[in-house]
C-alpha cells in the first residue's frame, strides 16, 4: 500500500483527532514504511474545530477579547485559514459547557461573544465565515451573536434589551437594519451535526438543554420562548423556523443563523472535507483510517465517519473506521461505505477503567490491523 489517509474524530474524553492521527501514521510507518500518509485531524463544528482546520489546511490563531457565557470579559479565538478569506469560529470557544463547569444556567447564558468574535473576523477582511455550533451552553437561539452584531431586539414597551434563553419570551419586535455593515456581503456557513428542529420534543430545549443545567420547568420555558420568538420572526419577516432541520443546534443557534445571518446550514463533515478537498486527496488514496469513539445509529446523522465513508466510497477507497466502542447492527454504516469497524478495546472493561488504556489500546488495534493488511499486500506481489 503506498498512501493512506487518515481522518478520524476525536475520542472524546481520552484522544484528540490530531493526537490519534500521530499515533498512525508512527504505526503506519513501521510496518509499511514508504508509504505515503496524509494525516486530516478533524472536528465538525463543536470543540476542537478551529485546532483541526488549522491543522488540516494551515492558518493563522487569532486572539481577541470579548464576552464569556456570562458576559464576562475573556479572551476568545478564532481561525484564519484560505489566504485570509475564511474565518473559523467555533462557538464553544466563548459559549461552551466546560466555560461555566457548574454554574450551568441556559436562561442566563449568552452567545454575545461569538458575534463579537465574528466581528473582528469581518474587520480582518473575510469574505466567509464557518461557524461551528456544538458543544454550547446555551439556549437563546443566536440572539446575543446577533445583538453583538448590530441586529436589535425590543420588548412589549418598545425598550431594546440582549436576550438571553430566559428572555426570548419577552421579544415584541427584531430590527435586522442595523446590521454590523461588515457582515452583511460575508458569507455564512453554520456546521451542525444533527439534524434536531428548533422546538418540540425534538427540539433545543427538550433534547439538549438538560445537559446544560435546565430542570424540567426550565426546559418548558426554554422551549416556549425558541417558540415565541419563531412566530415573531414569522410574524417580521414572513420565514416559519420553527422546523428548520438542524435548525435546534446549539440552543436554537442553528435556527438564529439562518435568521439573522443568512446562513448556510450544513453537516459539519461535509464542510470539513469540502474545505480540506478530501474528494482530491482520495484520487490515488489506497487506505482511509477514520474513526470516533462510539459508532452507532446516531453515526448515520452526519458524523465523521459515514461522512467520510461517502465520499470514499464513491472513488472505491475502503475505508476502515477505528472506533473505541460500536453499538447496534453495522450493516447501515457498511452500506454507506465502511469497509470494516475495530474497536480499540481489548478486555470487558468499563469506561472509567478503559479510558486511561486508550493510547496503548489503539496503538495494539493499529499494530494488529496493519499486520494484517501488510501480510495481504504481500500476498498481491
Amino acid at each position: 500500500m503506498k498512501k493512506f489517509v487518515l481522518i478520524p474524530d476525536s475520542f472524546k474524553g481520552t484522544l484528540s483527532s490530531k493526537e490519534i492521527c500521530e499515533i498512525a501514521e508512527k504505526k503506519i510507518k513501521e510496518i509499511f514504511s514508504n508509504a505515503k500518509v496524509v494525516s486530516i485531524p478533524v472536528a465538525d463544528g463543536g470543540e476542537g474545530s478551529v485546532d483541526c482546520f488549522l491543522s488540516a489546511v494551515g492558518g493563522e490563531r487569532v486572539t481577541a477579547e470579548v464576552s464569556g457565557p456570562y458576559f464576562e470579559k475573556m479572551q476568545g479565538f478564532y481561525g484564519i485559514i484560505n489566504d485570509g478569506k475564511t474565518a473559523v469560529i467555533e462557538m464553544a470557544a466563548v459559549a461552551g459547557l466546560p466555560l461555566v463547569e457548574n454554574n450551568k444556567n441556559p436562561l442566563k447564558t449568552t452567545t454575545y461573544g461569538v458575534g463579537e468574535l465574528m466581528v473582528d473576523a469581518a474587520k480582518r477582511g473575510v469574505k466567509s465565515i464557518i461557524l461551528g455550533l456544538g458543544g454550547s451552553c446555551t439556549n437563546d437561539f443566536g440572539c446575543g451573536a446577533a445583538a453583538a452584531c448590530g441586529v436589535k431586539f425590543f420588548d412589549g414597551l418598545g425598550k431594546e434589551f440582549i436576550p438571553t434563553g430566559g428572555t426570548l419570551k419577552d421579544i415584541s419586535r427584531i430590527d435586522l437594519s442595523e446590521k454590523n455593515e461588515l457582515l452583511k456581503n460575508v458569507n455564512v456557513i453554520a456546521m451542525c451535526d444533527i439534524d434536531n428542529p428548533p422546538v418540540g420534543v425534538s427540539g433545543a430545549a427538550e433534547v439538549f438543554a438538560p445537559q446544560k443545567g435546565a430542570d424540567k420547568d426550565m426546559v418548558k420555558l426554554l422551549d416556549q420562548g425558541v417558540k415565541h420568538l419563531c412566530e415573531v420572526y414569522k410574524n417580521d419577516f414572513g420565514k416559519d423556523l420553527s422546523t428548520l432541520s438542524g435548525g435546534g443546534a446549539a440552543g436554537a443557534f442553528g435556527a438564529g443563523a439562518v435568521a439573522f445571518f443568512d446562513a448556510d446550514l450544513k453537516m459539519g463533515i461535509d464542510t470539513v472535507l469540502d474545505t480540506v478537498g478530501l474528494d482530491d486527496i482520495l484520487s490515488d488514496t489506497d487506505m482511509v483510517f477514520t474513526g470516533e469513539g462510539k459508532i452507532d445509529g446516531q453515526s448515520l446523522r452526519g458524523k465523521v465517519v459515514i461522512g467520510v465513508a461517502r465520499r470514499a466510497k464513491k472513488q472505491g477507497v475502503p475505508v476502515i473506521a477505528i472506533v473505541g466502542g460500536a453499538d447496534g447492527d453495522m450493516s447501515a454504516a457498511y452500506d454507506q461505505g465502511v469497509s470494516a469497524v475495530f474497536s480499540i478495546n481489548r478486555l470487558p472493561e468499563d469506561f472509567s477503567v478503559s479510558r486511561y488504556k486508550s493510547r496503548e489500546n489503539l496503538e495494539f488495534a493499529l499494530d494488529n490491523l496493519l499486520r494484517a493488511l501488510k501480510v495481504v499486500d504481500n500476498k498481491k506481489r
